[in-house]
């Protein structure tokens, strides 16, 4: 059951409802973390966050994709040459968040930054292994392993993180370290799931030689899926600096401020945006195919299908979010009081359209990378990266919109990657006609030559 292939709704459905499950982990997890932390603590846990993602994307963000996009296509044994070349990068990452703790906890100025970092920086390594297997089963169109090893993780990592928090809880610097060790503790152990899984379930190699897949034909992917995925956190490390930092110029609580918002509204958001992730994962095998054989519109129906998909999904989900946004508040962040809770639920109301958004651009996104133009996804998320942290800026030094200025950047943001996605998707051209032009002439040239030779 578990190694069969799967119909393109069954295996959104299975690695939707991994994601939900596990994002829903995720959220029930802030309930004793803030319990344990309080806002200045889930402050600190966030500013630690964007360089980790910065590295993590680097080392891992583009393979599940990538890698699935060249199983799918018949690059048999791609995997192989990623675990070398990405297993390098995941080690590389590691030295660097450890090199790289100190400058960091010192550029936004909270000193128990460091520690986090060292404790955290394991993990680059672990994810980037992890993330290879997943692409070789997404590819292969198994999306059990994903599902299965994402609730894993969370799992361990409520597990161990609560246990930390609770422990360690007279100690706010110490705590918040512990529960970013918990993370890497997660990580590793959804690593030796996902490797052995691997292992029992891997193709076997044929009797004759058959050509190494290149190294260049995991980097034409990977990297621009990679490019695409760092330009989120790149934005969110400079939102989190330029934010606080104007913040703490206006006299607020910077710190708690950006907690609530990063921290808990964005978490809030995720959740809707979890369930889409099944339909973006699944149509990469579904597209792929016909786009290596030239059927552009065949693949564009199935892109189609897939983001009307998400928005039948995701349009619900924003209603509901602004409509039960205290609701929602109440029963994931009860430990807010006062002034941060109606903050959350203000947040919470502003950004509830980023669950259509941000799922159009996720499923999007890995359409394009399936129609071979993952350069174009790349430049839509860099631009609206760039509008992001431009707009936050502009909104909280020159408005009255505290972090409230955040949340309307980030709507912008994703409603222009959107539909820059959508016009790029729309503007590609089938093969067809070309191909049909091509086979005319030659048709054409072969009756003039038969008329000559008569």
């Amino acid at each position: 059951m578990f190694s069969q292939k799967q119909s393109f709704i069954k295996g959104a459905v299975i690695i939707s409802l991994g994601g939900f499950i596990s994002k829903i982990l995720g959220a029930v997890y802030r309930i004793p973390l803030t319990n344990f932390l309080g806002g200045e603590g889930m402050g600190i846990y966030q500013m630690v966050y964007p360089l980790y993602c910065i590295l993590l994307t680097v080392s891992a963000s583009g393979i599940p994709t990538g890698i699935a996009r060249l199983i799918s296509s018949g690059s048999a044994g791609a995997e192989r040459r990623a675990f070398t070349l990405y297993g390098a990068i995941g080690v590389i990452g590691t030295i660097l968040m450890y090199m790289f703790s100190a400058p960091l906890a010192a550029v936004q100025g909270e000193g128990a930054i460091r520690l986090c970092c060292m404790l955290l920086c394991p993990s680059v390594f672990f994810v980037s292994v992890l993330s290879i297997v997943r692409g070789y089963f997404q590819g292969r169109g198994n999306m059990y392993p994903t599902a299965v090893t994402e609730v894993c993780e969370q799992l361990v990592k409520v597990a161990f993180g609560c246990a930390f928090a609770y422990i360690f809880r007279s100690n706010m610097p110490l705590a918040v370290a512990s529960t970013l060790l918990a993370v890497t503790i997660s990580e590793v152990i959804a690593t030796a799931i996902a490797l052995l899984w691997y292992l029992k379930n891997r193709s076997r190699r044929p009797l004759y030689k058959t050509p190494s897949v290149p190294y260049s034909a995991i980097v034409k992917y990977t990297v621009p899926l990679t490019l695409t995925a760092i330009a989120l956190p790149v934005s969110q490390l400079v939102e989190s600096i330029v934010a606080v930092r104007l913040l703490k110029a206006m006299g607020e609580n910077a710190t708690a401020l950006y907690g609530v918002f990063s921290g808990c509204a964005v978490t809030i958001i995720n959740l809707p945006v979890s369930v889409t992730y099944g339909l973006a994962a699944a149509s990469v095998p579904q597209i792929s195919p016909l786009a290596e054989r030239g059927d552009i519109d065949g693949a564009k129906r199935k892109a189609y299908k897939a983001l009307l998909l998400t928005f039948a999904i995701s349009l619900p989900a924003a209603i509901a979010l602004f409509a039960f946004a205290p609701l929602a508040v109440r029963l994931i962040f009860s430990s807010l009081k006062g002034g941060e809770r109606e903050t959350l639920i203000d947040l919470v109301r502003i950004m509830a359209v980023n669950a259509v958004t941000l799922s159009l651009v996720q499923t999007s996104s890995a359409c394009l990378t399936s129609l071979g133009r993952p350069i174009k996804s790349t430049v839509t998320q860099w631009v609206s990266a760039a509008l992001r942290v431009a707009l936050t800026a502009v909104l909280i030094k020159c408005t009255n919109l505290s972090i409230a200025g955040a949340a309307i950047s980030a709507n912008c943001s994703y409603l222009v990657a959107a539909l820059i996605n959508f016009w790029y998707i729309s503007r590609e051209k089938s093969n067809g006609s070309t191909l049909n032009e091509n086979n005319a002439d030659r048709l054409g040239r072969l009756r003039r030559r038969a008329d000559g030779a008569g």
